[in-house]
């Protein structure tokens, strides 16, 4: 073998070599792949479903939409028509849910509200009246109620016209009878067709320690 042969093939095998290493080798200045944004952290998807499991502590009792008043069974209303005095009338809801009206016979009124039911009245009067006026006021409400039974002075239903809270609601009925369990005192209560029970806590709520709970129309007020 020549010389010149030799060394043309050494530097071949050299230059194979070289190419092999860097083929296998990363490129120099490449930093590994930092994961992006969308890519959850370890656990993360764990952590998330920890704090979507996580229980809600007890029922809210600050909804402003169980205190507005919808019409209900029982209930007296005053209907008047500006200038119609013989369409103005004063009906009570039956149990059906309806009341009656010259013109206009029966027809559903439960779960409005009084505005909303003026302007019921207003689309139904206009084949008769353009554009009548039409003011209802609840003259006697009768449907909010709330109950109370278990040791207490008396037992039984309660208006719930206005605001009242569970220790208003004892007072009324003429307090605690002595063999009472003021410590298992709870309140049931139906909320988005659930029904819930909370506890109340009647020597903190007396010792002004605690805020006395709210009452909702329809509260049911358990004295063990």
């Amino acid at each position: 073998m020549s010389a010149y042969k030799f060394h043309r093939d050494f530097l071949w095998v050299v230059a194979l070599l070289a190419w092999s290493v860097s083929a296998a080798s990363p490129a120099q200045g490449r930093t590994p792949q930092s994961p992006t944004a969308s890519s959850p952290a370890p656990g993360a998807s764990a952590k998330q479903k920890a704090t979507e499991d996580k229980p809600v502590n007890g029922p809210s009792v600050s909804s402003g939409e169980e205190q507005v008043y919808r019409i209900g069974v029982e209930d007296e209303l005053q209907i008047s028509i500006w200038h119609e005095p013989e369409l103005s009338t004063t009906a009570v809801v039956r149990p059906d849910g309806k009341i009656t009206m010259p013109l206009l016979n029966d027809f559903v009124v439960i779960g409005l509200r009084p505005d909303e039911l003026q302007t019921l009245i207003g689309q139904k009067l206009k084949p008769f009246i353009n554009e009548a006026q039409v003011t209802v006021i609840p003259k006697t409400i009768r449907s909010r109620k709330v109950y109370l039974m278990g040791n207490v002075g008396k037992q039984g239903s309660y208006p719930l016209n206005g605001t009242k809270t569970v220790l208003e609601l004892i007072a009324d009925a003429g307090g605690l009878t002595q063999f009472a369990k003021s410590g298992s005192i709870y309140v049931l209560r139906t909320e988005n067709g659930k029904k819930t029970r909370i506890s109340f806590n009647y020597k903190k709520a007396v010792s002004g320690k605690a805020d006395s709970l709210t009452l909702f129309p329809g509260d049911v007020v358990v004295v063990p």
